[in-house]
């Protein structure tokens, strides 16, 4: 075929495949045709991959009818040619991979099974405006993603609306570009897709304004108090003795704090609220303090004072269109405090509803614990397996499906509760288990050699399921020879003369044991027509012939902390889990150097482990645990 035959065929495959129900009888003759093109041929176009390559391929891939077909390899000159690409080129299954997370995030997304959402939110008839605010002071964890996916779910799913991404950036000295880089990336992950995205630091000289139209209309005032004073003054319901200051004197320290000089730094802004009111957040909050020492990562130096989130928000969320702010309940005691800004400076109008967090066991969700245990080594970093990040979960091998369904299955309800983490790893183990590729392995330490006395003279390889319950996931090479090994824990356990079954080869029979504590090595002899069903032992083994073995750094992880709920007094750090991860070295078959960085595997009666490291260039692999909801 010509080239421009081929774009023209590549075209009109790519329009049958991807119909709703697509023609298996349309999509056939087009890949007959280009079996037959493919018969001397390695690409269907030169001698390197092409744009056709990658077209048609993604095609094909993306097509179940043609997936499957090409799969029954009955067309040998396709079937040779779509596994070549397959193995040779793995960037170009990325963007299967992105369809495949975004088809499973729509699919969860309409599933809230248990989850309430008739909330009855004011005025949705005049349009939804939402927002999701981070600061931009660390990484997502699954406290914040749960706030931006009811936000994007109310905006988008409910209400064909508009989602707003803020970064409220006015705290230089705990904001990096680094997190807020992240955060952008960790909601793309989970397939929220922002329609704007802006900053608070936007609007920093809006909100400078703003606060000179306070203290000119008597509601805000300049204190030099010291915090601990204020602090006890605040609780105590004791008026500042700068409460009552003039407005001239106010605005004069106010530009001092604007220069950031010696006057400036040692004040701060306070809204002249209340000085006794019950809600201790409507005593006098601080609207304003100086930052000369750190940079901003936007505006750099040219602000030496940024407005506190409780002044800014409420004013930036009106000024951007804001319909409903929705967020979690620990900001309750605040609504007050930001409907008095929206009243003092006749501010258009928002509605607020609180929902309730997401807390765990033996977990801490404040950024100030969690930059802690990353600033002293107690943890790799942010994405450690065992932080709730979005990326820690991720390494730990939640999907983006099953995080998204659980999170939504909660709601908007204002009911807190301290949930366990078995919920939220079995509804990811229902994602899994259906495509996660079985393999095998055995602990190198002590691991116990075996002679199988009637085994085959010679090795040989077989071809087996990866999956016993899904063909789909594809075939694996079965090493099969007179010399296994076997994993200490199970050998133990035999006894003499004991018929126990070999998983993917039949039964066997146990003729010798050699040692003790540990055992060394045994003797087996085969007896194929045993009955199966009727064995007390099915136990993994590995040939040490007929293939290369590939060692594995095994880990896993516990909480990291000792203490399923940890009190106000506590100190946290005390209740730290010194032993919260493990690591064994393991061998296992040799189709895991197939096997790709995020892949998720099962180790057949191990367990679930997702692949943090391909076994490549030399190196071994690295395999992370991943839980099932199971209590041990």
């Amino acid at each position: 075929m010509k080239t421009s035959i081929l774009s023209s065929f590549a075209a009109d495959l790519a329009a049958d495949a991807s119909k709703d129900k697509p023609d298996f009888k349309a999509i056939e003759p087009k890949l007959v045709d280009l079996d037959k093109h493919l018969t001397l041929r390695t690409y269907i176009d030169g001698y390197s991959i092409g744009e056709l390559d990658t077209k048609i391929w993604t095609t094909i891939r993306s097509s179940n009818p043609a997936w499957a077909f090409v799969r029954k390899g009955s067309l040998a000159n396709l079937s040779r040619w779509f596994s070549y690409i397959e193995q040779t080129h793995p960037e170009i299954q990325q963007e299967i991979k992105a369809k495949d997370e975004a088809a499973k995030a729509k699919k969860a997304s309409l599933s809230k099974a248990g989850a309430s959402y008739n909330m009855a939110l004011q005025d949705v008839e005049k349009g939804v405006v939402t927002r999701f605010p981070p600061e931009p002071s660390g990484y997502l964890h699954i406290g914040h993603i749960k706030a931006a996916l009811l936000n994007d779910y109310f905006a988008h799913e409910l209400y064909k609306g508009t989602l707003l991404l803020r970064f409220d950036d006015t705290n230089p000295s705990k904001e990096k570009q680094e997190f807020q880089d992240s955060i952008i990336e960790d909601l793309k992950l989970v397939g929220i897709k922002p329609d704007k995205t802006s900053y608070t630091s936007d609007y920093l000289q809006v909100l400078y304004e703003y606060c000179v139209r306070m203290i000119k209309e008597g509601h805000a005032y300049a204190d030099d108090t010291d915090q601990e004073t204020m602090r006890h003054n605040r609780m105590e319901g004791i008026a500042s003795k700068n409460r009552d200051k003039s407005v001239e004197d106010n605005l004069a320290i106010f530009e001092q704090m604007k220069e950031g000089t010696e006057v400036g730094l040692k004040n701060c802004i306070r809204a002249k609220m209340s000085v006794d009111n019950p809600n201790k957040a409507m005593r006098d909050p601080v609207i304003y303090r100086c930052n000369v020492d750190t940079p901003h990562h936007r505006t750099g130096t040219a602000w030496k004072m940024y407005p506190t989130y409780d002044f800014a928000c409420p004013i930036v969320d009106s000024l951007e269109g804001v319909t409903h702010a929705l967020r979690t309940t620990e900001y309750t005691d605040r609504n007050p405090q930001y409907q008095w800004f929206l009243d003092t400076l006749k501010l258009r109008q928002v509605h607020m509803w609180d929902f309730a967090r997401m807390n765990f066991i033996r977990t801490v969700l404040s950024k100030r614990k969690l930059t802690k245990l990353v600033d002293a080594g107690i943890v790799w970093g942010w994405d450690d397996p065992r932080m709730p990040t979005i990326r820690g979960v991720r390494r730990h091998g939640m999907t983006i499906g099953a995080l998204r369904d659980f999170i939504l299955k909660q709601g908007p309800s204002r009911n807190i509760v301290t949930m366990d983490w078995t919920n939220f790893w079995a509804s990811n183990k229902k994602e899994i288990d259906p495509i996660a590729p079985r393999h095998t392995a055995v602990e190198i330490k002590d691991a116990v050699k075996a002679v199988v006395i009637n085994g085959p003279d010679k090795a040989y390889t077989e071809d087996k399921p990866k999956h016993g319950k899904n063909p789909a996931v594809g075939i694996k090479k079965v090493a099969f020879s007179k010399h296994l090994i076997f994993d200490q824990e199970d050998v133990k356990l035999f006894k003499q003369d004991e018929e126990i079954t070999l998983m993917n080869w039949g039964n066997a029979i146990v003729r010798k044991i050699n040692g003790s504590n540990p055992i060394t090595d045994i003797e087996l002899e085969l007896h194929l027509e045993g009955d199966v069903k009727k064995t007390e032992k099915k136990v993994t083994w590995l040939s040490t012939d007929g293939q290369d073995l590939v060692k594995a750094e095994v880990w896993e992880f516990d909480h990291l902390f000792t203490k399923d709920k940890l009190e106000e007094e506590d100190n946290w750090e005390d209740f730290i889990n010194k032993d919260s991860a493990s690591k064994t070295e393991q061998l296992c078959d040799s189709n895991v150097t197939d096997l790709k960085e995020d892949d998720i595997i099962q180790l057949e009666r191990k367990g679930y482990f997702r692949v943090d490291k391909a076994a490549k260039d030399g190196a071994g692999l690295v395999l992370f645990g991943i839980p099932t909801g199971k209590t041990k």
